[in-house]
């Protein structure tokens, strides 16, 4: 895919949403681990919205969301990008497979075989885990998440409890 093409591809309404969205969650949890440290937030968005999952009160949510948008709004657009995020973790578990199956290739099927090539394995695994953290970030900013909100507005925050965990859902429109 060319990169006009992949352009394209990333307005599409829907798609634009959701890298707006995920976008938006990430600020959500930047400022929330600042004025909690210590405490454990996550989160998952799609097109209607975004989930944060942390014990948090609503009111607490509802003045994150807003700060984190207007901060967005005002260009802060690298508060997008997590180091937490899934594209990271995704990008880093590619990264490390890829990289042990090239170690261990044309090792035949012998386990002696397989084990004399662990060491270069994990070398390179490691290697690959260095090498992905960068473009974990990068994917981050230019396709899963977007730092520019646009029209993007709060519809509703609802709060609830689910199991054991105190969860949030952000809807937005825009």
């Amino acid at each position: 895919m060319n990169s006009t093409a992949m352009a394209t591809f990333l307005e599409l309404p829907t798609i634009s949403r959701i890298r707006r969205n995920h976008g938006l969650e990430h600020a959500c949890l930047h400022l929330l681990s600042q004025r909690y440290p210590g405490r454990g937030f996550s989160g998952h968005s799609d097109a209607g919205g975004f989930w944060i999952i942390g014990d948090v009160s609503r009111d607490d949510i509802s003045a994150v969301v807003q700060e984190a948008l207007m901060r967005m709004l005002g260009g802060e657009k690298n508060l997008a990008v997590h180091p937490n995020c899934g594209t990271n973790f995704v990008t880093s578990g590619i990264f490390a497979g890829l990289a042990g199956f090239l170690a261990l290739a044309g090792s035949g099927h012998r386990l002696r075989d397989r084990l004399e090539r662990l060491p270069l394995a994990a070398t390179l695994s490691i290697l690959a885990l260095i090498l992905a953290r960068p473009v974990g970030l990068l994917l981050q900013q230019e396709v899963t998440t977007s730092g520019n909100p646009g029209g993007l507005q709060i519809v509703s925050i609802t709060s609830g409890q689910r199991g054991r965990w105190l969860t949030h859902r952000i809807r937005t429109t825009g």
